[in-house]
Formats: C-alpha cells, sequence, structure tokens
C-alpha cells in the first residue's frame, strides 16, 4: 500500500476559516459516456447551489475516458455557468477521477454526486455544514436510516443491506451506507486520507470511510430521500468480486498495521477499539477474528467462483454443494494454519473431519434458502441466487467461528492454573 509522506498527526477541528471569493465547497461529477444526464444534472444542480448555499461553490466534471460526446458538452457547461469546469481522464474508475479532483482542488470542502442525481439535493447544505463548522472530518449520506425515503427495486435493496452487514461482521464498519454517490470531507483530511486509499473504482468509497473510520475520524451521517436510477449501468456481480477482493485487501493490511493511521488522528480522536487491550476480552480474541474474516472474504470469494462455473453446466443445487465441499476444505485448512496457528499434520484428517460438519451446517442453510428463492421465484436471476447464497454464508459464518474456535481449535493451556494457598 501507499503511504502519506507527511509528518504529525492532523490538528483539532476547527471552523473553517473563509477566503471572501474563494469557493468553500467544490462538489465533483464522475462520468463515464452521460452525454444526455450531464447538462440537466449540471444546470439543476448549479442552480439549487445558487439559490440555496449560503457561500462559493464550484461544480467539477470529472470526465472518465468517455467515447461519446461528454467532454463537449462539459466544456460547454463550464463556458455557460459560472463556477463550472470540466476536466479529462483517459481512463475509467469513480475513484480515480474523486483522487485525481480532490487532490488538486483549493476548496476547503469537497463532495462528489451521482450524475443521476437520485439523492434529494436539499441534503447537500447539511451534508457539507457539519465539515464548514469543524464538527466532522466526513459525512455521507445513507439510504439505510430509519427516516430516508427509499425507493428501488427489492434486489437492489437487499444487495445494498447485504453488503453493509458484510463490511460489519469483517471490518467491523459502524457506518450505516458505504455506497451511497453522496459524499463530503474536508481538504486537509482528504490530503491525508487519499494516499492511503489504493482503489481506483467502486470500492474506493468503501476503503475511504474504512480507514477513516479506524483513524478515529468523525463521521456524519444524513438521511437522505433517494430515487434508484432504472437505466444505471452498474455490473452487480462483477461489482460485488471486485468489493470483496477490496475487503480481503483492507482487512489484511489492518490486521498487520501495514497502515500509518496515526497520521490521521484527532486529539481526543482515538478509537478504543484500537487500544492495546480492552478489559474483559481475551488478547487473542482480536487476531483470530482478523483471520477469520480474512480467511472467510478469501473463502466466498472461491466459493462463488466455483458455483458460478459449476452453475454453468448443472443446477443451483449441485453447483451449491459441488462449490461449498471444495471451498470448505480450503476454508478450514487456512483457518487451522493462519488463524488458529495449529502446526503440523497432528490431527489434521480429525480437524478436517470436524469442518465437514461445519460445512453440513452451511450447506443446510445455503440450500435451504435456495429452496425458497426458487419457491418465490420460478426462474430467479444468476445475480439474486448470488446475493441469496451471501447473504446465508454470512448467517453461516458467525456458527462456524464460535464452532472452530469451541470445538475444532480449543485454546490450549500450558500452564498451570494457580491453586491458592491456604497456608499463609
Amino acid at each position: 500500500m501507499r503511504t502519506d509522506t507527511s509528518s504529525g498527526a492532523l490538528p483539532a477541528r476547527a471552523p473553517l476559516a473563509l477566503v471572501p471569493g474563494e469557493p468553500v465547497l467544490d462538489v465533483v461529477i464522475p462520468v463515464f459516456n452521460e452525454e444526455k444526464d450531464l447538462g440537466p444534472c449540471v444546470r439543476r444542480l448549479h442552480e439549487h447551489l445558487s439559490r440555496t448555499f449560503p457561500y462559493p461553490f464550484r461544480i467539477t466534471v470529472a470526465d472518465n475516458a468517455s467515447t461519446d460526446r461528454t467532454p463537449e458538452v462539459a466544456r460547454g457547461l463550464a463556458a455557460a455557468l459560472d463556477g463550472v469546469r470540466s476536466t479529462r481522464l483517459e481512463a475509467k474508475g469513480r475513484g480515480r477521477a474523486l483522487r485525481r479532483v480532490w487532490s488538486g482542488s483549493d476548496a476547503p470542502v469537497l463532495a462528489y454526486m451521482d450524475v443521476d442525481l437520485s439523492t434529494d439535493l436539499n441534503a447537500l447544505l447539511p451534508l457539507v455544514a457539519p465539515l464548514i463548522s469543524g464538527h466532522s472530518d466526513l459525512a455521507i449520506g445513507t439510504r439505510l436510516a430509519r427516516s430516508s425515503r427509499v425507493v428501488r427495486g427489492a434486489k437492489r435493496e437487499f444487495i445494498s443491506r447485504a453488503y453493509n452487514l458484510l463490511l460489519r461482521s469483517s471490518l467491523s464498519a459502524r457506518f450505516s451506507d458505504a455506497q451511497c454517490g453522496f459524499k463530503a470531507i474536508r481538504r486537509e483530511v482528504a490530503e491525508r486520507l487519499l494516499p492511503l486509499v489504493e482503489d481506483t473504482g467502486w470500492f474506493f468509497d468503501t476503503e475511504l470511510l474504512v480507514l477513516a473510520e479506524r483513524a478515529g475520524l468523525r463521521i456524519h451521517e444524513v438521511p437522505v430521500d433517494w430515487v434508484d436510477d432504472p437505466d444505471s449501468t452498474v455490473h452487480i456481480v462483477r461489482t460485488a468480486a471486485e468489493d470483496l477482493k477490496g475487503v480481503w485487501r483492507v482487512g489484511r493490511a489492518l490486521a498487520v498495521g501495514a497502515l500509518p493511521l496515526d497520521r490521521l488522528a484527532r486529539p481526543f480522536g482515538d478509537d478504543p477499539r484500537d487500544r492495546a487491550a480492552l478489559p474483559g476480552v481475551e488478547g487473542g480474541l482480536a487476531r483470530q477474528l482478523l483471520g477469520f474474516c480474512a480467511v472467510g472474504t478469501l473463502s466466498t470469494v472461491l466459493y462463488l467462483v466455483l458455483y458460478s462455473a459449476f452453475r454453468a453446466g448443472t443446477g443451483p443445487q449441485f453447483a451449491n454443494g459441488a462449490a461449498l465441499l471444495l471451498s470448505a476444505f480450503a476454508n478450514t485448512a487456512a483457518n487451522r494454519r493462519l488463524t488458529f496457528g495449529v502446526r503440523g499434520r497432528d490431527r489434521a484428517v480429525r480437524h478436517q473431519a470436524q469442518g465437514l460438519v461445519v460445512f453440513a451446517i452451511g450447506l443446510a442453510l445455503t440450500s435451504g434458502s435456495l429452496a425458497a428463492l426458487g419457491a418465490a421465484t420460478a426462474e430467479p436471476a444468476h445475480s439474486t441466487e448470488l446475493a441469496v447464497l451471501i447473504t446465508a454464508n454470512l448467517a453461516a459464518t458467525v456458527l462456524r467461528f464460535l464452532l472452530f474456535r469451541a470445538w475444532i481449535f480449543p485454546e490450549r493451556r500450558d500452564t498451570p492454573v494457580n491453586v491458592k494457598d491456604d497456608n499463609r
């Protein structure tokens, strides 16, 4: 991973020192082949900011190597509207566009939103106000708060909630909505945080938020009204696979301490989960959880790849069973060596046999989920099958860790228990 070259921790948060005439907010709109929607989006956003935002602003269109008339439309908007500019990148990737524009911006508050303007713009001022006042370091819109009003299909709703559940279970994330295209960050935070973020695509948001949270930075959440774009070109399965790779990479880096998060810490902003010891928590538990989550993430990727390969030539139940069986052997072997530190071949066969019992539980959960899906829908989409299987595997994962820790790889106590001396 890249590391930040700056030294020293971030100073205490303070209200922004506003400079008259200079933009306070720079809103980035990453686009790829959006010649139809770009003009109405930018004009509507520009009108809204001119009418409601009390400070100077800028709108930056970041073109990700579009092959249609998007660059021409962007240049026309920049020429016609005050405070609008455009920039061109010769490679795709939302994260790449945000990194480029945010790194070169002089505005103290940096934000971005999707070109479809799915989010109600009335949430923009509440999003950036805590950053201007000095209350928070980052701000995100959330579609999963109780007060949010969301219009979107059941499949996208299920996938969104399953993804955020995965982040909570694997990376201990506490923010509620990682992928809502409506976020803001203070510039001095971005200067320290962006060099640590590797992803250049859709996982960029998640990686940014996880590292910020682990460093103890304050993330403000704003409930939003959201209407899903039915013409969205996001490839769900491919994006999910890339996100799982990102979860594995970030989890591994956090587990081995490869990230200099101390350079992001605010005074009194440390995260108590990252302290050396917590009262009442066993020292080895945190390490085992991190190892188990890392192995589990990689095993899930292997399982989905195998399932997709088997599914091409057979039914869902057989594909599920075969993929789960093969990934179960790999999962048990990896957890034996990496998570619980068992060396050598002693009891290896027994451990694999016990792992098969755990495999049977996972098979029952996933097969039952597929059966329920088949009863509800005659011909479910492949992406829906994968989403259901991911959720079922998450449920089985919790039980798997408990069985691994308490039954298959119980902790050995090599030191004798202290006996109270009654002859005092």
